[in-house]
């Protein structure tokens, strides 16, 4: 965790995790476009993720890439589980570091949410009629609403068949050139699911106890870390509490941090909820920035901030005062690709545009 200096704008002062260097502490959140066939990105997803690298984002990180076909969290999903997967996201990856972007990937598997329509035909589960497959989970617990269909509760041999996927996902993620990597263990899918009381009723090894529940994350970041190199960053997206009683809670959050820094995690990205679809969630600006900052503080270790942040002034502070060490955003960069280059005209810095807009900045 650098210390920030006055003279630029915290926001706009770089960052180094292990060999990597972020040029400013601006992040593009991970986002589901669900425009991907087969698994395979396209141009929508090049022009998507180069145009925020453009606009001046530190790091730009591809959204939710499934390990396996079952792990999609609808048809339309990006996947990363063969070589064909790889040649548009490696010519991606090499546009974003092209403009001055660090190029992360976040690998995921969906669990008992996957198999799911895209969110503009409904997103309810998908019957097999409709080209839906089985899903996996660690209990037999559908996830509730449009998403009712019960899950096959993993065996051991599921288990350590989804650590292989995502291993071999993260040495293709390698290979195509990314070097930022991030595991999903967020928002109601498979790691989250195994971490949460809500979710996981098993009574072996994996369930259970704060230890048990972890178990999975924490032996998938260890196996991943030995074919991840050294000199580059490894991430963890988690949900920091389930907002809902009797779930997972900051208290957990603090000690999972702690624990999968011993394994090589270099951030956690704070989010949360997502796990039971009941969940009460008050969400205001920055709803979710004091997560962020009590696990950076209580497992001293860095930390990106996310949730409703969309002013520059916000996320100046937010890095400023060390709630957090990034902050990632998403729907304001839907908003608005540039939104880098505007937060430093409002903070009195000036980016570097690129040679193409100089004569607009």
């Amino acid at each position: 965790m650098e210390k920030i200096s006055p003279a630029t704008p915290a926001l706009f002062q770089p960052l180094t995790l292990r060999a990597v260097t972020l040029r400013n502490r601006i992040g593009v959140s991970p986002m589901c476009q669900y425009s991907a066939t087969d698994g395979v990105a396209n141009n929508w997803h090049f022009v998507h993720l180069g145009a925020r690298a453009v606009g001046g984002a530190g790091l730009v990180i591809v959204e939710a890439t499934a390990v396996a076909p079952e792990g999609r969290i609808t048809p339309g999903c990006l996947g990363l589980w063969n070589e064909l997967q790889m040649e548009p996201l490696a010519r991606l990856a090499q546009f974003v570091k092209a403009n001055g972007a660090v190029a992360g990937i976040q690998i995921a598997h969906a669990g008992r949410k996957a198999s799911a329509a895209l969110p503009w035909q409904g997103g309810a589960h998908l019957s097999a009629a409709q080209g839906g497959w089985p899903i996996i989970a660690p209990s037999a617990l559908a996830f509730g609403g449009d998403l009712n269909i019960v899950p096959h509760a993993m065996t051991e041999t599921d288990i350590q068949r989804v650590q292989n996927n995502f291993v071999a996902t993260a040495k293709r993620a390698l290979a195509a050139g990314f070097e930022w990597l991030e595991l999903h263990a967020a928002h109601g899918y498979l790691f989250n699911s195994f971490l949460s009381p809500l979710s996981n009723h098993r009574t072996d090894q994996y369930g259970g106890s704060f230890e048990n529940r972890s178990r999975l994350l924490l032996d998938t970041t260890r196996a991943v870390r030995k074919v991840w190199p050294d000199s580059l960053p490894l991430a963890v997206r988690i949900s920091a509490i389930d907002w809902k009683e009797g779930g997972w809670q900051i208290e957990d959050s603090i000690a999972l941090a702690k624990l999968l820094k011993a394994e090589g995690v270099d951030l956690m990205d704070c989010s949360s909820g997502g796990v039971v679809p009941d969940a009460k969630i008050t969400v205001v600006p920055g709803y979710q920035v004091p997560f962020a900052e009590k696990v950076r503080h209580g497992a001293n270790i860095a930390t990106a901030a996310v949730g409703f942040i969309t002013e520059p002034q916000q996320a100046d502070d937010i890095v400023r005062t060390g709630q957090a060490d990034v902050v990632l955003l998403a729907r304001q960069f839907l908003r608005d690709p540039y939104w880098p280059a505007h937060a430093a005209r409002t903070l009195g810095h000036k980016l570097t545009p690129p040679n193409q807009y100089a004569r607009a900045w």
